[in-house]
């Protein structure tokens, strides 16, 4: 019982982490974006601009590498419980 309040606990923190770096990594693409067209001085609307690239930011490959936030550590965490039960 004690194993699932510490998983249970853990994946909270773990929750927590992610939503942080994901609002990070966000505020950091919209950044680049800002400056990006700034530095370039892009056509139309800045905002549209924007808009457009953290759209296609929501589906890149870095947006969907945050989640190893949970895949890491559960898969060291069962890694060491299966050597350390069944060597």
């Amino acid at each position: 019982m004690a194993f699932f309040k510490l998983a249970l606990f853990g994946y909270i923190a773990l929750t927590v982490i992610y939503w942080l770096l994901a609002i990070y990594a966000r505020s950091v693409e919209r950044e680049r974006l800002e400056k990006t067209y700034d530095h370039e001085g892009g056509t139309g609307s800045r905002d549209a601009f924007i808009a457009e690239g953290l759209a296609a930011y929501e589906h890149s490959l870095r947006r969907r590498l945050i989640w190893l936030v949970f895949v890491i550590p559960t898969v060291v965490v069962v890694a060491l419980v299966w050597i350390l039960n069944f060597s």
